[in-house]
């Protein structure tokens, strides 16, 4: 199973996978469908890129495209053209590789 995978499937679990960055702890918990506390974990590390760029999507998901494009240009990253799925899946397919 490829770490996208692993990290997807502990989706089940009570809470995101040990070690897991801020970036990757925030996208967990969007995906479990608790914004707050994913925008909580990236709000924490404003100015980390890795977060930046998942606050961004939150924002995005959010339907708050203005303050979405803000973390986007913070994170020098385009607004993203994927749809939330896709933009979830490689953002935590990028996090990943850096763990």
């Amino acid at each position: 199973m490829s770490a996208p995978d692993t990290f997807a499937a502990s989706l089940t679990a009570a809470a995101p996978p040990a070690g897991s960055s801020p970036a990757l702890q925030a996208l967990w918990w969007a995906r479990r469908g608790d914004w707050a506390r994913a925008h909580e974990c990236v709000q924490a590390h404003e100015g980390d890129p890795d977060c930046d760029s998942v606050h961004a999507h939150l924002h995005r998901q959010e339907g708050d495209l203005a303050n979405a494009s803000y973390w986007y240009r913070r994170a020098r990253r385009p607004v993203s053209q994927q749809s939330l799925d896709e933009e979830w899946a490689a953002l935590t397919a990028e996090l990943l590789t850096r763990t």
